[in-house]
């Protein structure tokens, strides 16, 4: 009987038992001004206004006498006067039943169905496992991707970029990822998604056997930029919860671009100056310790292996927030529009991808192998426009012709599914193609 009536009694225990009242003394800018409650707030918590058909925000500034606030809705029927009362610090108890379920960033339910939480709650502020005490990281991972369990190889508790314009294949090959990498759990931030791609993503992409091991926490675009940059933190809350019982954890985000134009949003509006391209300095510091809370865990847990995603406009893969990023990552992964554009799915550049991984994540003869493969393609790429004038004759250059003999297969190859047998296998199947 004690596990039925757990939930509720953990809601009950989360009734404040006095509430302290502050009232609107200003609006402007889309921020609320607010007086009453100095002594009591803090910066980052969550705070209730109005009483008839309240809406919630959150304090991103301490004056003397004021409080700085930003709605997590629109602003319009707001009067002076109106009460604002503290609800604390956002944090939310995640539980083992929320596996198969779509959340939003504050732990509430967007599939239709109850969800109790936890016993144990846990800000979405977390801190990164100790340097001094993490693990290092852990053996190769098989995807059920050829690419990656060969040429780009993941291994548990890395950190990778997925860097893609819009349209190229991303979130499929997010979903390619989160049903074919072996780990216990996997976690999905969808942060300013549009709202139908959210049920297409799950039942299409995902599937039922995917979902079924999967937590989703989605802030779709038409949510204030409080919650979109919550999504982001929420889910790496989510996946920290079970990397603490000791299970390898897949956190799939996309994309930290969202998470950064609504950090921006938040900022300009709390009065931070913008730089770096209009982005404000804070950026760099929510990027990196966002990323840091991934990888391994210390001994005794589990790791979350991630991947970030990021839109990169025109293939800017300098632009602030791709920059930021990719400093701190075990490697990038890069898909572009013109390889999209010819039919090869997943649509990835393999010269300007890299996993830091290697070479200790493969063996020698592994090693070689990829070298090889990349000799060929790089060979390729720079011949590609001269062999197609009729300008290259035969003969001239042993490397061209070895990749007009295995350029079709590489090719073929980067698209295919992992075969039977695991990374052995597909390193087997790499060999075949390099005619080896």
């Amino acid at each position: 009987m004690k596990d039925i009536f757990k939930p509720l009694t953990i809601g009950i225990g989360k009734v404040p038992v006095c509430t302290h009242v502050g009232r609107i003394c200003g609006i402007e800018n889309g921020t609320v001004i607010a007086r009453g409650l100095n002594h009591l707030a803090a910066v980052g918590h969550r705070v209730q206004i109005g009483l008839d058909h309240p809406i919630f925000g959150e304090i991103v500034g301490i004056g003397d006498q004021s409080l700085r606030i930003i709605p997590e809705s629109d602003v319009e029927g707001l009067r002076i006067g109106e009460e604002v009362r503290i609800c604390g610090r956002l944090e939310i108890a995640p539980d083992n039943s929320w596996l198969g379920r779509i959340i939003d960033p504050a732990g509430c339910p967007l599939d239709g169905a109850p969800l109790f939480s936890g016993a144990t709650a846990r800000t979405i502020n977390g801190a990164a496992p100790s340097p001094g005490q993490r693990k290092l990281l852990g053996p190769r991972l098989s995807t059920g991707s050829a690419v990656f369990d060969t040429l780009l190889p993941i291994v548990q508790g890395q950190r990778l970029g997925l860097f893609a314009g819009s349209g190229v294949g991303k979130s499929t090959l997010l979903g390619r990822l989160a049903r074919g990498v072996h780990a216990d759990v996997v976690v999905f931030a969808l942060v300013g998604e549009r709202g139908r791609e959210l049920r297409e993503f799950s039942e299409n992409i995902l599937g039922k056997d995917g979902l079924a091991r999967s937590v989703i926490v989605a802030a779709t675009s038409d949510r204030s930029a409080l919650e979109r940059r919550r999504c982001m933190l929420t889910a790496m809350s989510v996946a920290e919860h079970f990397r603490d019982q000791g299970k390898h954890v897949l956190f799939l985000a996309d994309s930290v671009t969202r998470f950064a134009e609504a950090h921006r949003e938040i900022a300009l509006s709390a009065g931070e100056a913008p730089s770096l391209r209009g982005f404000p300095p804070s950026l760099q510091h929510a990027i990196m310790s966002l990323a840091e809370r991934a990888g391994p865990g210390e001994t005794g847990a589990g790791d979350i292996t991630a991947i970030f995603s990021v839109l990169v406009a025109a293939s800017d893969m300098d632009e602030p927030v791709a920059d930021i990023l990719r400093g701190v990552l075990d490697g990038h992964i890069v898909l572009d529009r013109k390889i999209a554009e010819r039919g090869r799915f997943p649509a990835i550049d393999l010269l300007r991808s890299v996993s830091r991984s290697l070479p200790g994540a493969a063996s020698e003869a592994e090693n070689t192998l990829i070298r090889q493969a990349r000799q060929i393609i790089s060979a390729w790429e720079k011949s590609e426009l001269m062999v197609q004038a009729g300008l290259y004759q035969k003969g001239s250059d042993p490397m061209i012709d070895l990749a007009l003999l295995r350029w079709p297969g590489l090719d073929q190859f980067l698209s295919e599914p992992a075969p039977v047998g695991g990374n052995a296998a597909s390193f087997d199947r790499l060999q075949q193609m390099l005619g080896r």
